[in-house]
């Protein structure tokens, strides 16, 4: 009966392939249930608080995603969302928090009505195949970078904007189990980023105990892998304590817009990259199920409000779960049902540091360079938008910021070329929001 709901014939897959999928995407992106409280907690709101939300959010969401739309991707407060909630709408315009969740809740209303009426769906149509496959590989890019940033294999420096870490056990530790990962995965072994982040976290317990020390990576704390208890309480506080009213007034809805277009693209962009990744495209040459996934979505950032967090949205973790052969909603649904233990047993989350995950992000990055192949570079009309479409999402560490240049860029010069019938009216449209998010 499992293998007939969720197709298994079809997509070529089975029960074990699908688990150990969703096991990896959990793996992958867990690091949020901890992050996001860590971020939003900066607001006011209580940390413990914001896990509950965190962990309600990801989990029901993720659940939806597999049983509703089927396709194998996880859900959760986005990044870069949390950092704009609390950094520039509560601390830098010192709106209340409790509006902000309000606007986040009024934002996935809209986005709702726009995904019911499949307007969403009609602006994936509009953005250009070329840019898709460029937003494709940027994302790979970015996820790439994330990695080698939470590894501190690359840090910042003054001199050059972004230099190499020097060499220490921590470094060597990242290098190892980037290498043990690549070789398993080059041997097609099922279950080679799993693999990967066990023998990473392993090679990670000595450092601060018996050589090294992660001090200054890893918030003063001297061992990368630690413990800090087993059970903690879920916090219920937040829920239901969005300021639904305060959040409509006129001035408010500048911050509404901007969670709205910017949840939007970066939701767009992953379903369009993760399925350019896993083949998951449907007879039209679309995203498969996207009307269902984007209302997924859309319910995702309504219900972050009404619970306490900042805006759902698809994680660009989940090509860490399709690359190890998840195809199916089963892959969503077991990611979904890992994050709900943690309600109770979040102190866990610290046996896995983000060293650990760090290899396996990277060789994500390595897997969805394919579309690149795709892009034109030998037709400079198009080669110049999706170029600047894929290196900017990692040098603004911004899907959104991305998707905006290669957009502008592709309609500046389709337009002074006179190539008007490869501009679409709805990416003038798109065009046009694009400029109003810049300036807000």
């Amino acid at each position: 009966m499992l293998a007939k709901f969720f197709e298994f014939d079809k997509n070529n897959t089975s029960v074990r392939v699908e688990v150990l999928a969703g096991i990896t995407t959990f793996l992958s992106a867990m690091y949020i249930i901890v992050v996001n409280p860590a971020i939003l907690s900066k607001t006011g709101m209580p940390f413990s608080g914001v896990l509950t939300a965190t962990v309600i959010v990801c989990a029901f969401s993720t659940i939806m995603m597999g049983l509703y739309a089927k396709n194998p991707i996880l859900v959760a407060p986005g990044m870069g969302l949390n950092a704009f909630f609390t950094f520039s709408v509560v601390l830098g315009m010192g709106v209340k928090w409790e509006t902000a969740l309000g606007s986040v809740f009024w934002a996935g209303v809209v986005f709702m009505l726009l995904s019911v009426f499949n307007i969403r769906a009609y602006i994936v149509r509009a953005i250009p195949k070329q840019i898709r496959y460029a937003v494709a590989a940027g994302i790979g890019l970015f996820i790439a970078l994330i990695g080698f940033a939470n590894a501190k294999f690359i840090v910042p420096n003054p001199a050059t904007m972004v230099g190499l870490a020097k060499l220490d056990p921590t470094i060597v530790t990242f290098l190892v189990g980037m290498v043990i990962t690549s070789v398993f995965v080059v041997m097609r072994t099922k279950g080679a980023l799993i693999i990967g982040i066990i023998a990473t976290t392993v090679l990670a317990i000595p450092i601060g105990r018996f050589y090294g020390d992660a001090s200054a990576i890893n918030f003063g704390v001297p061992t990368l892998v630690t413990w800090s208890g087993m059970f903690s309480m879920p916090d219920f506080s937040l829920l239901l304590k969005l300021d639904l009213v305060g959040s409509l007034q006129f001035a408010i809805w500048p911050i509404t817009f901007a969670f709205l277009f910017t949840d939007m693209f970066d939701s767009l962009s992953t379903f369009v990259a993760v399925a350019e990744a896993g083949d998951m495209i449907d007879a039209t040459g679309e995203p498969r199920n996207m009307k269902q996934s984007l209302i997924v979505d859309a319910f995702a950032t309504g219900f972050a409000g009404l619970v306490g967090s900042s805006a759902g949205t698809a994680y660009i973790e989940s090509a860490t779960g399709i690359e190890e052969g998840g195809r199916t909603g089963l892959t969503a649904v077991v990611a979904g049902l890992l994050f709900i233990p943690f309600m109770f047993i979040s102190p866990l989350l610290s046996i896995v540091p983000a060293i650990a995950t760090a290899p396996a992000l990277v060789l994500v990055g390595v897997f969805m360079m394919k579309p690149v192949l795709k892009i034109n570079w030998t037709k400079f009309d198009d080669a110049i938008p999706a170029f600047l479409a894929l290196v900017l999402i990692p040098f603004t560490y911004s899907i959104t910021q991305g998707i905006i240049w290669g957009f502008l860029s592709w309609t500046a010069i389709k337009l002074l070329l006179g190539k008007r019938d490869e501009v679409s009216p709805m990416l003038i449209v798109i065009d046009i929001f694009a400029i109003l998010a810049l300036m807000i």
